[in-house]
């Protein structure tokens, strides 16, 4: 027997979910940009970690929170990087930027026009969002400013995180 633990990329199906409960395994999966075989994975593991209810495909948002603010950041850490070309991320991300702007951080990526620190996503399909479901990379990008920024930016990216969970 082994034991049961939360993937990065079970974050962005969390937050897929958030913001369309009860969503299908295929339009789950294709939006997250994973295979329905891993979205009906991180589905299991969201719910063995009672962040989904037992038998729907619905938040537990008080608890997601919580994980998102107390959890996120130390179960998945980010590291800054080198300079590179990238998609904007965490306080850089369209959330943040008009008050955070300065600094860029990336998400490398050759179809990004932002240059920045670069911040490995928390999984490989996360870049490519921002042109397919803006919504769900906003999400991404204020978790991200939850994992590498500092106190006022991760204030903010609570805020507004709690806010748009709770209007979802």
């Amino acid at each position: 027997m082994r034991q049961t633990t939360l993937r990065p990329g079970d974050v962005a199906v969390a937050l897929e979910l958030a913001l369309r409960p009860g969503e299908g395994f295929v339009p789950l999966a294709s939006a997250v940009g994973i295979s329905v075989g891993e979205a009906h994975n991180a589905v299991r593991r969201l719910r063995h970690a009672r962040l989904l209810r037992p038998d729907e495909r619905h938040l537990v948002r008080v608890p997601f929170l919580g994980f998102l603010e107390h959890g996120v950041p130390f179960a998945f850490p980010g590291e800054l990087g080198a300079l590179t070309r990238g998609v904007p991320t965490a306080h850089a991300g369209p959330p943040l930027a008009r008050e955070f702007g300065a600094d860029p951080v990336v998400w490398p990526s050759v179809e990004g026009g932002v240059r920045g620190e670069s911040l490995v996503p928390l999984y490989p399909g996360a870049p490519a969002l921002a042109g397919w479901v803006p919504d769900l990379y906003e999400l991404l990008t204020l978790v991200d400013a939850l994992r590498v920024g500092r106190a006022r930016e991760r204030a903010r990216a609570a805020a507004i995180l709690r806010e748009r969970l709770r209007a979802a």
